[in-house]
């Protein structure tokens, strides 16, 4: 019911769009949001936007990354600027913290 999509393989300082579709019923009444988990690490958050467009972001993407939703057509979208080796990690998108995406893989090479 949330499907991820956008993750690749990029060079350092270069950017991804992950996008993140839901269903209607999901979408509308949650905070959406983008964690990410990289190998021997936990899950951590990347960014969230509620319902009404409130923003929140990990103080390590901050100036970089931009979490967005389009309401009409239930997605939600993960700009990604300048990456660093250190954003490489499995990146899921999930809908009030229940609901989670399959997740993409992101990996930045230096």
């Amino acid at each position: 019911q949330l499907v991820e999509s956008g993750g690749g393989l990029v060079q350092a300082g270069g950017s991804l769009r992950l996008s993140c579709a839901a269903s209607g019923s999901i979408f509308s009444t949650n905070t959406m949001g983008w964690y990410r988990q990289a190998p021997g690490k936990r899950r951590e958050l990347v960014a969230e936007i509620t319902t009404s467009g409130s923003t929140d972001y990990a103080n390590s993407v901050k100036g970089r990354f931009i979490v967005s939703r389009d309401n009409a057509k239930n997605m939600v979208y993960l700009q990604m600027n300048s990456l660093k080796p250190e954003d490489t990690a499995v990146y899921y998108c999930h809908a009030g913290w229940v609901l989670w995406g399959q997740g993409t893989q992101v990996t930045v090479s230096s």
